[in-house]
């Protein structure tokens, strides 16, 4: 009798028109071997280093997809470009990747990848992703039982309440009770949508660390070296998605108002009481898995010096006013998650949204003067309102304020990193807060004259356009080092790169400079002869490598940075 389970056949074997079942499984060759042929395989001098597994532990990883080829070329995977962290086939590299100096081959970037870090690394960041995620659970279910028990005090009330007077309140206790369960429901139905989005996440999470695992266990080192390197955007899209979940969550608190003229109902009362509703956004913490794709960088070599970095134009356009005779000054800009840009002009009061293809989309009026604009998430930007002293908390598809920061002093530059704004408020001083408006701390800083910051994980920079100086501090506010040169005169917008590099615009001096993150090289890459005529904001998408650089003026430039 056939067995349940059907055999891989020998691919050796096969060659020859020979059936026979495999025993062992060669996950470099990717066939099944027989016992005579694994014997020969061992032997041979070409494949004595295979990784060679039984066919239970291959039964583990054989619905494991890991592709091996070129998606655009359908070539085998041979190279690794890190400046733009990428597999790639020879097609690839002799086509887009000539220039980058970060290539090496695929198989020298795996040898000792199995040993490094970043495999466990990626297991944590789905381990901590997971208890995250069971964490957001259990807190809706929490909500869930709060409004049971809400919903409970208050039905004990009214019908405490309607024992108490006659029988004319039969019809407006049961209308009550009808809304009271309806809102009930629609609180709870809400609840259950997100407790399923995040449930559907927590499995995909637990699949994807259960393959994880296999693939260290059974699988090549290429095999390995893929699988995580895929993982880690993996769990970068499911970690995007559940904090979308997350901020779209709300909490319900269910009231009632019991009439205050009961007494007088015959004659005055039309209705029992009201079912009321207050929204409040969810209390849930979901911790930054931090996922750390930084070991695939420590076997490559180097990023590449500013001497390479080259700009390509890729659109501008001037921005048009619907009002004759307005008022432009752009003071700051940034790219939202849907490849629109987002301008701020200090002059006109507003925000000023356009594709990337320079078509305009609307003019967003604001309360008070902005001057500074920063990505939060893909769903929110903060704004900085110079004169009314007070940081907006904005969706950045209704541009609805969803909260409001006050200040002592006028707010103007700031920046958002892993959950804290850094704001230049105050006299030689950054203040550092929460996403809640919390005052962690008060850093103080060298200068008086600073308009625009920047930070990264580890440091910040800012513009001093009195000295004609680009600070670099740590984020306790120690300065490590200073910047100055004829090129950027009046320094004002200022980015940080892909590979830290800081780029600020000089306003008088009509240029945008490069330097490295140490402040020791630097490289002019554009000037007055490529359009700039008082440069004021810069912004730098590092997913898509594209630069965004806007003139007070309202000149626009998009260009890709290679």
């Amino acid at each position: 009798m056939a067995s349940a389970i059907q055999l891989p056949c020998c691919g050796p074997c096969g060659y020859d028109d020979i059936t026979k079942e495999a025993r062992r499984w060669c996950t470099n060759c990717k066939e099944g071997l027989c016992e005579d042929c694994q014997k020969a395989h061992i032997k041979n001098k070409t494949s004595r280093n295979h990784k060679v597994i039984s066919i239970d532990d291959y039964r583990k990883i054989e619905n494991v997809s890991i592709s091996e080829v070129c998606d655009y070329h359908g070539e085998h995977l041979e190279w690794f470009c890190k400046t733009h962290d990428k597999a790639l086939c020879m097609l690839c590299v002799t086509s887009n990747h000539k220039a980058c100096s970060g290539v090496i081959q695929i198989t020298a970037a795996s040898e000792v990848f199995r040993q490094s870090t970043a495999f466990s690394d990626l297991v944590d960041s789905i381990d901590v992703t997971l208890n995250n995620l069971k964490q957001c659970i259990t807190n809706r279910q929490i909500a869930t039982k709060r409004i049971e028990k809400q919903e409970l005090k208050i039905k004990k009330l009214i019908i405490q309440t309607r024992t108490n007077i006659n029988t004319h309140l039969d019809k407006l206790q049961e209308k009550l009770l009808q809304e009271l369960g309806s809102t009930s429901r629609s609180c709870k139905s809400e609840h259950s949508k997100i407790l399923q989005k995040l449930q559907s996440a927590e499995e995909r999470l637990a699949k994807l660390r259960e393959q994880t695992l296999h693939i260290k266990q059974y699988s090549s080192d290429i095999q390995v070296f893929l699988g995580t390197y895929r993982g880690n955007k993996t769990i970068v899209r499911e970690t995007e998605s559940i904090l979308d979940d997350i901020w779209a969550s709300k909490d319900y608190e269910l009231k009632v108002d019991i009439n205050s003229l009961i007494a007088n109902l015959l004659t005055n009362v039309q209705d029992y009481g009201q079912i009321k509703i207050s929204e409040n956004r969810a209390n849930i913490d979901f911790g930054d898995p931090k996922i750390n794709q930084a070991q695939i960088e420590t076997i490559v070599p180097t990023p590449r010096k500013i001497s390479n970095i080259q700009l390509q134009l890729i659109k501008t356009f001037r921005i048009s006013m619907r009002e004759k005779n307005a008022e432009m000054n752009i003071t700051g800009c940034v790219m939202l998650s849907n490849g629109h840009l987002l301008m701020v002009n200090c002059a006109g009061k507003s925000l000023i949204e356009y594709t990337n293809t320079g078509e305009h989309i609307r003019d967003i009026p604001v309360s008070g003067t902005p001057f500074g604009i920063a990505v939060i998430n893909p769903r929110c930007i903060v704004v900085s309102y110079a004169t009314a002293n007070f940081l907006a908390i904005m969706n950045n598809i209704t541009f609805k304020v969803e909260k409001k920061i006050r200040f002592k002093r006028s707010a103007r530059g700031l920046s958002q990193e892993n959950g804290r704004l850094y704001v230049v408020s105050g006299y030689a001083s950054i203040q550092v807060l929460d996403l809640s408006g919390r005052q962690l701390e008060t850093l103080k800083i060298a200068s008086y004259s600073v308009m625009n910051l920047t930070t990264n994980t580890d440091y910040i920079f800012y513009t001093d356009y009195n000295s004609n100086k680009v600070h670099c501090c740590l984020m306790s506010g120690e300065e490590l080092w200073q910047f100055k040169s004829e090129s950027i005169n009046y320094p004002d917008g200022i980015a940080i790169d892909s590979n830290h590099n800081v780029l600020v615009l000089g306003f008088e001096s009509n240029k945008l400079i490069i330097f490295q993150h140490d402040g020791k090289e630097s490289k002019t890459l554009l000037t007055e002869s490529d359009g700039l005529d008082g440069p004021s904001a810069v912004y730098y998408d590092k997913g898509k490598r594209t630069l965004l650089i806007c003139n007070q003026d309202g000149t626009v430039f998009l260009y890709k940075v290679v």
